[in-house]
């Protein structure tokens, strides 16, 4: 085995489904630097190139095969999410390195599916009614304000994310640009810069790549930012389920959906 950037056919589309990246068959930059983080997360050289012992890596159950295991080396099986969880999302699953159980895995996948209304939305709603504003930003739209930003998602976004989270003065547009993407909402110019770093992208200048290649990961990241693993570790108890809500949302709307998710999640996976 020997895939390196230039290489294109099957293996490579693999490949790049098990790294959560579009799987088109061409092994090119995007998936060199995705290889070479994800050998660098996971004690190998981080040359960018695959050949037998990262693949052994990648694929533990089968390292030959030319198509990537559903079975996971930490005893759950990703085929028994199939049809409650959508395919392109499973296939992202295997590159989170935080995932080493079903617990993790449950609790994860639980807060993902409320937060993006079950993988749906990828992008935050900034369309605002001028009711909507005052009601949702009485801060920032105090009336009459709020008539004059009502229905418009760039203008919203600049000013509620103004000055904050790394984002430039309402007048740069950064509030809007890097606004929430992804399952879990990525958020700020200084989240997307390091979010970019973990990935070896460049998502200040593609900010658009958190959610349509690295939807998952982005809230894979928040995860890892936050310390939200060590929490989900505490066990499948409704307690456990509201302090990872109350870490994800800040409070505990959505608690009764984010339960049904995790308990759906935790009992195909256990």
């Amino acid at each position: 085995m020997l895939l390196k950037n230039g290489s294109t056919g099957d293996d490579v589309k693999t490949l790049q489904t098990r790294l959560g990246l579009s799987a088109d068959g061409i092994f090119g930059s995007g998936t060199e630097a995705s290889v070479k983080t994800w050998q660098s997360q996971n004690g190998l050289t981080a040359d960018g190139i695959v050949g037998d012992a990262t693949w052994a890596q990648l694929f533990p159950a089968s390292p030959s095969s030319t198509s990537s295991s559903s079975s996971s080396s930490t005893g759950f099986n990703l085929e028994n999410l199939k049809g409650h969880v959508p395919d392109e999302v499973i296939a992202q699953i295997p590159a989170i390195p935080a995932i080493t159980n079903a617990l993790r895995l449950a609790h994860f996948l639980a807060q993902c599916a409320h937060e993006s209304a079950s993988f749906t939305v990828v992008y935050e709603n900034l369309n605002y009614s001028a009711d909507g504003l005052a009601a949702t930003f009485p801060k920032y739209f105090p009336e009459p304000l709020n008539e004059s930003y009502a229905r418009n998602p760039a203008k919203i976004g600049a000013r509620v994310y103004a000055d904050r989270m790394g984002n430039g003065d309402e007048a740069s547009g950064d509030g809007y640009t890097f606004r929430g993407r992804g399952y879990i909402q990525l958020t700020g110019k200084s989240n997307y810069a390091a979010f970019g770093k973990a990935v070896n992208e460049d998502t200040i200048a593609n900010p658009d790549l958190a959610a349509t290649r690295y939807p998952l990961a982005s809230a894979g990241f928040f995860f890892d930012s936050v310390n939200l693993w060590t929490v989900c570790d505490g066990g499948s108890s409704d307690a456990v389920i509201t302090a990872v809500t109350q870490k994800v949302n800040g409070g505990t709307n959505g608690l009764a959906d984010r339960t049904q998710f995790f308990n759906t999640y935790y009992a195909l996976l256990s």
